[in-house]
């Protein structure tokens, strides 16, 4: 983990979004946005209908102003015989930091965690929890191949998380549960670095990905060091190639 210096935060990522003009500016409001977590793999049989329920997400009137949907593939399952190739360890460890925090009552997929609470919801009318109070305004500038974060926050140091989303993605499987099966997904988490932020700036390289993407999106959030529930979110669509 590096360490940044300072609570109000830049961060210089390449992103090399080709052809942008003005600068894309992105900013939660006032209060909690709520970051929707789903835990879900390509080798689990039951996680194709929550996937899908993702999707539709896509289209919601309040996506990236209230709500921040991420999908974050995890590799337990791939020892069923189908590398999911957006699974990572770290997603994995994410989910179990969870549960030994006590915010879920198990590790499985599917699994949704909203604002760091294991979640059931799904189907349910209403289900956006109401924006309270908390939660400290955090922006985001995109410039060329700059992103700049900023999260005015006094007290404890925290931790700057900083996802690239993949969406459109179709994947054939060959193997495990969902052999023959072409599998249609998006908000599927491609990369992401995180620091300690503290005081100061803090540059680094983001990996392209070579995912075959219909469309990507930014997503930050920030939380305290060591604990995974995100204390603000905010996130937007970048430019199309």
């Amino acid at each position: 983990m590096k360490t940044l210096t300072g609570f109000a935060v830049s961060l210089l990522v390449a992103l090399s979004l080709p052809g942008q003009a003005e600068p894309l500016k992105f900013s939660s409001q006032p209060g909690q946005v709520s970051l929707l977590e789903l835990y879900t793999s390509q080798g689990c049989s039951s996680c194709p209908p929550a996937d899908a329920w993702l999707s539709t997400l896509v289209d919601h009137p309040q996506l990236w102003t209230r709500l921040i949907p991420v999908a974050f593939h995890v590799d337990y399952w791939d020892r069923l015989g189908w590398q999911d190739p957006f699974a990572g360890a770290n997603n994995t460890r994410r989910q179990y930091r969870y549960n030994r925090s006590g915010a879920t009552s198990a590790v499985y997929t599917p699994g949704f965690i909203l604002n760091g609470r294991e979640w059931r919801g799904r189907g349910r009318q209403g289900w956006l929890p109401a924006q309270g109070l908390g939660g400290e305004v955090l922006a985001v500038t995109v410039e060329g191949d700059r992103v700049a974060v900023n999260y005015k926050h006094t007290g404890s140091p925290v931790e700057i998380h900083i996802a690239l989303l993949g969406f459109g993605l179709e994947t054939p499987v060959g193997a495990g549960e969902n052999r023959r099966k072409t599998l249609k997904e998006d908000f599927v988490l491609l990369d992401r670095i995180s620091a300690k932020a503290e005081s100061g700036n803090w540059q680094a390289i983001l990996p392209a990905s070579k995912a075959a993407t219909k469309r990507r999106a930014l997503v930050v959030w920030v939380s305290l060091p060591g604990q995974p529930e995100a204390l603000q979110a905010t996130g937007g669509w970048l430019p199309t190639e």
